[in-house]
């Protein structure tokens, strides 16, 4: 019998647990779990007595079954707290949860089941269903957008919308903008993580991966299943292909071709990137 999920170092008998990182390896061996999923190649690794699950991807694998004793939160009716304030012509879908203090600005459209974190603000929006947006995120907000010249700086009027997928999560203190003309668009099965700026016009494709704290630039365009590391940051008017992958704290300067795996500051293909590191430590080490 199971009864809940634990970590390797913290579960009894009664839960279940879950090895992929090889850094946490030598763990198995003195955890008590009762249960564990993890690859093939770590099964002579556990201790006598533990079911072990071998998965593919035990940390897939272990999300499904945390879901199970943990479920999200689920409304058949829209629930909307006292202290939020929605404003007019505002669209709601099935099953939506507003949280304490979120505005809805007129016009908004929001579809079935998405759940909307405390302290959000949501305008100039249209939001599909099954969205997560957690506390704090600001949608739809103007864009950074001046003219200027000598006399100083004039505000562009911003007159865009954001328009979200499906199934898309939005972390805590995330900001995304308007579109300045063009919409600002953000693809189904998107997960942004906190404190992310996503500018005007950027468009997304649908499940790539953000992480915290990386930044956008206007009107670049992201195709699908591209991942950001932490801290990364992308100027603007680029073309990002599909798939590609960007490492932490890089700096992308230009287009990049799909599939490709970039580093540093300007981004570079990885394998370039540490063959330099390699060659800066050996001039250093002379």
């Amino acid at each position: 019998m199971i009864k809940d999920v634990a970590s390797l170092s913290q579960a009894t008998q009664s839960d279940i647990t879950f090895l992929d990182n090889v850094k946490y390896r030598d763990q198995l061996p003195q955890s008590n779990a009762g249960a564990c999923i993890m690859h093939e190649k770590m099964v002579d690794h556990a201790p006598e007595g533990m079911i072990c699950l071998v998965s593919k991807n035990p940390y897939k694998s272990y999300a499904l079954a945390a879901t199970l004793f943990y479920p999200p939160a689920k409304t058949a009716e829209t629930s909307i707290h006292p202290t939020s304030v929605i404003g007019e012509n505002v669209k709601i879908g099935h099953g939506v949860i507003i949280e304490a203090n979120s505005v809805i600005d007129d016009h908004v459209e929001i579809g079935d089941g998405c759940h909307i974190g405390a302290n959000v603000t949501l305008s100039h929006s249209i939001i599909g269903s099954h969205v997560r947006i957690h506390n704090g995120a600001r949608i739809g907000q103007d864009g950074f957008g001046f003219a200027i010249d000598a006399s100083g700086c004039v505000p562009v009027p911003q007159l865009g919308r954001v328009m979200i997928g499906d199934h898309v999560s939005i972390g805590s203190n995330t900001c995304i903008d308007r579109g300045s003309g063009p919409d600002t668009t953000i693809g189904s099965g998107v997960i942004i993580d906190n404190l992310v700026q996503i500018a005007h016009n950027v468009k997304i494709g649908n499940g790539c991966i953000i992480t915290a704290q990386v930044g956008i630039s206007g009107s670049t365009e992201v195709d699908d299943y591209c991942v950001f590391g932490g801290q990364s940051g992308v100027a603007g008017h680029l073309k990002i292909g599909k798939g590609v992958q960007v490492g932490a704290q890089s700096g992308v300067t230009k287009d990049i071709a799909a599939g490709q795996k970039m580093m540093g500051f300007p981004a570079r293909p990885i394998r370039e990137f540490w063959r330099e590191m390699a060659q800066i430590k050996k001039l250093l080490s002379k």
